[in-house]
């Protein structure tokens, strides 16, 4: 079996600037994927939240994971070229501020998985420190 690439572009349709993984840690098909962001401060979404007091908005995190949840499906041979689209999101929890210098582990497990679509949980982590924790659901389109 060859070794999986590593990189998010090769696996998810998103483009800077909203392609918000840097590197895939781990990939195991159709069942879980981690990987990594790291926040600059230079992206686009700082100046205005807030201003001096720059924080990751909520929902760009829960997007970060489920783009890596994303990467778990479409690595799935079963679910090449589909399109996982946001079904629903479930049990979100907040438990602390993600803010530039911040280097993000995402982490996201599929809990249920079907050929229309699924369900997955999955948390995003700083500093050994759960940051934000949800389940996510989703559906599976046909990709352009």
């Amino acid at each position: 079996m060859s070794a999986l690439s590593l990189e998010p572009a090769d696996w998810l349709p998103h483009r800077p600037p909203f392609l918000l993984l840097d590197q895939m840690v781990a990939i195991e098909p159709g069942l879980r994927a981690s990987a990594t962001w790291t926040l600059r401060g230079d992206e686009w979404f700082f100046p205005g939240h807030f201003p001096g007091r720059p924080i990751t908005p909520g929902v760009l995190l829960l997007e970060s994971i489920a783009q890596c949840g994303a990467v778990a499906v479409l690595a799935d041979p079963a679910y090449a070229g589909r399109l996982p689209l946001f079904g629903g999101v479930q049990s979100a929890r907040f438990r602390r501020q993600v803010v530039p210098g911040d280097v993000v582990l995402l982490e996201c497990e599929m809990t249920h998985l079907s050929a229309r679509g699924g369900k997955g949980k999955g948390r995003a982590i700083v500093a050994d420190k759960v940051a934000v924790e949800a389940e996510l659901l989703f559906i599976l389109a046909d990709a352009p």
